[in-house]
């Protein structure tokens, strides 16, 4: 059996936070705002990978009001979404995810950022993409950064 999950988050840009996409620390004098490390690519991802297995959301497993996630790495809480999946027998397949922000420029991050989640996935890397693009002043317009991720997960 195959199965399809898509995943989206979104946070504001704050002072006095350092920037981390996909596990990799980004140049910028701006970080993210939330209760974890506002991770929205990981995030995103998490999502996508609870959603293909029908097992609720980032927020319910992880949710903003308990302390033990607060500024913690996102990479940590995805790694647990992934040991649960396989202890469901799912394995990932594949993940495809977008980064949407007006700044910082991406392209330099990008191969770390696919690397990074595929080592905690456990996939390799050519099954991870990860792609960076902007909304041409629109929408977000410099505010923050969003994330859109699609997975594919199978039984063992």
């Amino acid at each position: 059996m195959f199965r399809v999950g898509n995943g989206y988050d979104v946070h504001k840009f704050e002072s006095g936070r350092k920037l981390v996409l996909g596990g990799v620390p980004v140049a910028f004098e701006l970080g993210l705002a939330g209760h974890s490390d506002a991770d929205v690519l990981i995030h995103a991802v998490t999502d996508a990978l609870l959603g293909a297995a029908a097992l609720g959301d980032i927020g319910t497993h992880f949710p903003a009001s308990d302390a033990r996630y607060k500024n913690i790495n996102s990479g940590v809480l995805l790694e647990k979404v992934v040991n649960l999946l396989f202890q469901q027998n799912w394995l990932i397949g594949n993940i495809d995810g977008v980064i949407v922000a007006e700044k910082p420029e991406l392209s330099g991050y990008i191969l770390g950022m696919r690397k990074n989640i595929s080592k905690i996935c456990r996939i390799s890397v050519e099954s991870v993409s990860v792609k960076a693009t902007t909304e041409e002043g629109l929408g977000l317009a410099g505010r923050g950064i969003g994330a859109h991720c699609t997975v594919l997960i199978h039984g063992k």
